[in-house]
């Protein structure tokens, strides 16, 4: 391991990028096979698929709108990245998710390159694959939403103010201000609040370690300017378009009300994020508690070279990272599983540095015992699906996506076991996060071409949105209740669509009494559950049932109009 500080400019340029190319291509080999099959999952792919969708049909880049409406709930990134990915390859759903894999492959690049520069070529190759390989951030890279922008966003500020720290230049922080630009612009202000909640208490823990100093008043000045250059001005012609309302109600109630309240009963306890991170970063949680305590250790060792002095900033950025934006996520009031995916890259810098340092002591015991409880955990999954599937009467689809679950479980397995074996070779040691990493690149391969296409099969929205838009006249009505996947038909089909509201439900401008829909439309088309639609009534016109798919049924409501 050694640091690129004092190498010739040409070798510093050289180590980090071998690096990032490596990243890169891991993170490709998890996003982009398969990226377009099947149809996108509710409820979020289709919202914001729909969302990029009606910046064509409302011909509108600053207000964002949604089944026909005007839309305050998200900064517009995603949206604008998307519409312009459709406008090329069409409003598939490679189109719409090719934004996140995108993103993700850069996330792979930087975090290769920002360890590599620090630590050293195969710290920063580790460090790329392992983040690259981990559960969500690969299921991240492949949904149409905008976490995977804010993801790479925070981590290029983080790693831009990391440099500034380390070596007093503005420009770092300048850079590091427009990286938070952009991830306002892609989620709002929850960029760079994460980005200063990691790098203050570091910057104070850095001062004291290595008497580090902090960007003067031409860094502040300028990177301050820069990123309201980036930020502002959508937010201004967003607020002169639509009025000042219209800015509040996206950064009042749908950013800072997830923090301080629960926004569509997206709640969880304190400790909702400790399952998530451990399932989140598989295969690789298995190292990380011999990670903290090695980056612990590693601490503790007084810091005599450049070398060991930059593998201390390292850890000590790391160890930050992991806390600060757990503590904050944890005691928000809404809660999602993907808040936290900004924070996987600081798991990937301690595991790599673990491994960096692990394959310099062969057969390290606590390598081994990591790398062993993977099969095991594989091992009680397969388990698992087994036992459910002999005990519980399962569909034709479940069965098979059970089974084929357990192919994917197998790949895993059978690298963990040579990844094992490979750490008792001491020639082969380095190789062993290799072979780990290219079993999760073929799991997800056989996830992907296996597993994601059988999901159609429980998606019925998709497929009677099809037979609605082969047989619907000029006129024509859209509705539906009691079913998940409203976002779904308004996507495969086109806005406005009515949600008919239940009995005491909130009315508003789509979610509508259904008596005043099924009586004043030409005809309607209406998707209602099977078993327990809650308007029986047809109020004197004709029903029919036209198609029916999994658990929901389409109606065809003809006949003349009846009173409202």
């Amino acid at each position: 391991m050694t640091s690129l500080d004092d190498c010739p400019k040409l070798q510093c340029m050289r180590i980090p990028l071998r690096a990032a190319l490596i990243g890169a291509a891991a993170a490709a080999l998890i996003t982009l096979p398969g990226l377009g099959i099947g149809t996108l999952w509710d409820n979020s792919e289709t919202a914001y698929g729909e969302v990029a969708r009606e910046i064509f049909l409302a011909r509108d880049w600053i207000v964002l709108h949604f089944n026909g409406a005007p839309w305050f709930v998200q900064p517009p990134l995603y949206f604008w990245i998307a519409a312009i990915c459709a406008k090329i390859f069409g409003v598939t759903t490679f189109a719409l998710r090719l934004p996140a894999a995108l993103a993700t492959i850069g996330l792979g690049a930087m975090t290769a390159y920002a360890v590599a520069r620090q630590a050293g070529l195969r710290a920063g190759i580790y460090a790329g694959i392992i983040l690259s390989t981990c559960l969500m951030q690969a299921i991240v890279g492949r949904l149409a939403i905008m976490d995977a922008l804010l993801d790479l966003a925070v981590a290029a500020n983080i790693f831009w103010w990391f440099r500034a720290v380390q070596t007093g230049r503005s420009s770092y922080f300048i850079y590091g201000w427009a990286a938070a630009g952009f991830g306002f612009l892609a989620k709002g202000p929850v960029a760079p609040v994460v980005a200063l909640l990691v790098m203050v208490p570091y910057y104070l823990w850095e001062r004291r370690a290595t008497h580090a100093r902090p960007p003067d008043w031409r860094g502040w000045a300028g990177g301050l300017l820069l990123f309201g250059a980036i930020a502002i001005p959508w937010f201004a012609a967003l607020w002169f378009r639509a009025g000042g309302g219209a800015v509040m109600e996206l950064l009042g109630h749908y950013t800072f009300g997830r923090y301080t309240g629960t926004i569509e009963s997206q709640s969880g306890p304190v400790w909702y994020y400790v399952p998530v991170i451990v399932l989140g970063f598989f295969p690789w949680i298995a190292f990380l508690p011999s990670a903290l305590v090695s980056g612990v250790r590693r601490l503790r060792e007084p810091a005599t070279t450049t070398d060991d002095r930059a593998l201390h900033q390292l850890v000590r950025l790391a160890v930050v990272w992991i806390v600060m934006p757990l503590l904050f996520f944890s005691f928000a009031r809404t809660k999602l599983p993907n808040y936290v995916a900004l924070e996987l890259p600081a798991l990937a810098v301690l595991v790599a540095l673990y491994f960096e340092s692990a394959v310099e002591r062969v057969r390290s015991r606590s390598a081994l015992i990591s790398t062993a409880a993977v099969p095991l955990t594989i091992l009680m999954v397969a388990l698992a699906i087994v036992l459910f599937s002999r005990d519980n009467r399962l569909t034709i689809e479940l069965a098979l996506a059970a089974r084929n679950l357990i192919w994917v479980g197998a790949a895993i397995f059978a690298g963990s076991i040579v990844s094992f074996g490979t750490l008792l070779s001491r020639r082969n040691a380095y190789a062993a996060p290799y072979v780990l990493a290219v079993a999760m690149v073929a799991a997800f391969g056989l996830l992907a071409f296996l597993v994601l296409p059988q999901g159609d099969g429980f998606k019925p929205v998709p497929h009677l949105a099809a037979v609605i838009e082969r047989r619907r006249k000029p006129g024509d009505a859209v509705a539906i209740q009691t079913l998940a996947g409203g976002n779904a038909l308004v996507f495969y089909t086109q806005p406005g669509i009515y949600v008919f509201a239940r009995p005491g439900d909130r009315l508003g401008e789509h979610a509508v009494e259904p008596r005043s829909v099924i009586c004043g439309s030409p005809r309607l088309w209406l998707i209602a559950p099977r078993h327990k639609p809650f308007t029986h009534a047809t109020f004197g016109r004709t029903r029919r049932i036209v198609a029916t798919w999994g658990e929901a049924d389409l109606y065809l409501y003809t006949g003349p109009r009846c009173a409202t």
